[in-house]
């Protein structure tokens, strides 16, 4: 049976587990232009551009490409100010990122920085490794902007207009293949749809509904997410995200979905630009702790809730806001600031629009009854 995965590379932790992050972020770009994306070559909108070869758009695309590898906190978050303390387990990741300026500002999927606690990127043609922090992200429209710290002067790749894109049109895919580092690995294949919506499996967390996609028959492979998928003239016109697979290896797969060029880059505006949204998180999170899925009522029944939704707390990570207050596994929390919480997928953006430091309300159930606390948020891995 074939199933939808995001396409990071985690070591012992499975291929839909991806990426890279930091506890900490850049604040917002000092650079004010909106990046835009240019007309793409061959089309209505754009001049006509010669076709290149697979390895002449590799060759062109490739030296603004970086490889992403991180470190994921396992269970309880491993970082001494949540009290979970140095010993927590751990897991390495890795994905793609594209260089969108010359200072180091890189292009790369959410789930590719989700949950993580360092990031590392790799740069073609430069020994060594490079710190990058969390300038942003989108976790809705699974898009991120990271910063790499100390560098200038480097390539950037060339975002071509997504309106454009054409069923049957050329493309070349490129990135970080299996999480194997070095020179980006290059797969040839073509669009075989647009606007697909799907939802997406994460290893253990809750589905990712995407949407406006673009679809290709080029073989994706893990530890692609974030890279690009260009035109035949070398321009991008999308960035990985998602693959569809069967199997117990689930290495390969030519169902192949990418973010617009057009998508992320106007969620990247937004965020050099300072522009917060319950969507769109500008630098550090506010983090509670826990860890949640959907409440239903048969669920509810069992445990002895008094509420039939809800976020159902299925982790709480030790010495964090969410277990000062005394929120425990198996509750469900109801409401944030009166606003009532009905799903999983609310919770997020309701505690994400705010900074570490800054007071919420929460209120939950458990067995025993119904609870509200003001929490103190912190700062957390990135999300």
């Amino acid at each position: 049976m074939a199933c939808l995965v995001l396409v990071g590379a985690g070591i012992g932790i499975g291929w839909g587990l991806a990426g890279a992050g930091s506890p900490t972020s850049t604040s917002t770009s000092s650079s004010t232009a909106p990046i835009t994306p240019v007309p793409q070559a061959g089309s209505n909108k754009g001049s006509s551009s010669p076709t290149l070869t697979p390895a002449q758009v590799a060759a062109k695309v490739d030296p603004a490409i970086v490889n992403v590898n991180t470190v994921i906190a396992v269970g309880p978050f491993g970082g001494g100010s949540f009290g979970g303390g140095s010993s927590a387990p751990r897991a390495e990741a890795a994905g793609t990122g594209m260089i969108l300026t010359s200072s180091g500002e890189v292009l790369t999927n959410n789930h590719v920085i989700q949950g993580a606690t360092r990031i590392n990127v790799a740069i073609q043609g430069r020994t060594g490794t490079y710190s990058a922090t969390v300038v942003g992200a989108d976790p809705t429209d699974d898009v991120a902007l990271l910063q790499i710290q100390g560098v200038s002067g480097l390539p950037t790749v060339t975002l071509a207009d997504s309106s454009s894109v054409t069923v049957g049109q050329t493309v070349v895919a490129l990135g970080n293949a299996l999480g194997q580092g070095g020179t980006p690995k290059m797969t040839t294949g073509s669009v075989t749809g647009l606007d697909r919506s799907i939802t997406v499996g994460t290893d253990g967390g809750t589905p990712e509904h995407l949407t406006g996609l673009i679809q290709t028959d080029s073989p994706i492979s893990p530890g692609d997410s974030g890279g690009p998928l260009a035109n035949a003239s070398g321009q991008v016109i999308g960035m990985i995200t998602a693959a569809s697979t069967s199997g117990p290896d689930r290495r390969v797969s030519t169902v192949g979905f990418a973010i617009p060029a057009n998508n992320a880059v106007d969620v990247v505006n937004q965020v050099r630009s300072g522009h917060r949204s319950p969507s769109i998180i500008i630098g550090p999170a506010g983090f509670l702790g826990v860890s949640v899925r959907n409440l239903d009522t048969t669920t509810a029944s069992q445990l002895g809730l008094s509420a039939n939704s809800g976020a159902l707390v299925v982790d709480v990570v030790p010495g964090t806001p969410a277990a000062k207050a005394g929120i425990t596994r198996l509750s469900a929390i109801t409401a944030i600031d009166g606003t009532k919480i009905t799903t999983a997928d609310s919770l997020g953006p309701a505690i994400h629009v705010h900074r570490p430091g800054d007071h919420i309300r929460v209120t939950w159930v458990d067995k025993n009854g119904t609870h509200s606390a003001t929490v103190s948020l912190v700062e957390g891995p990135a999300v």
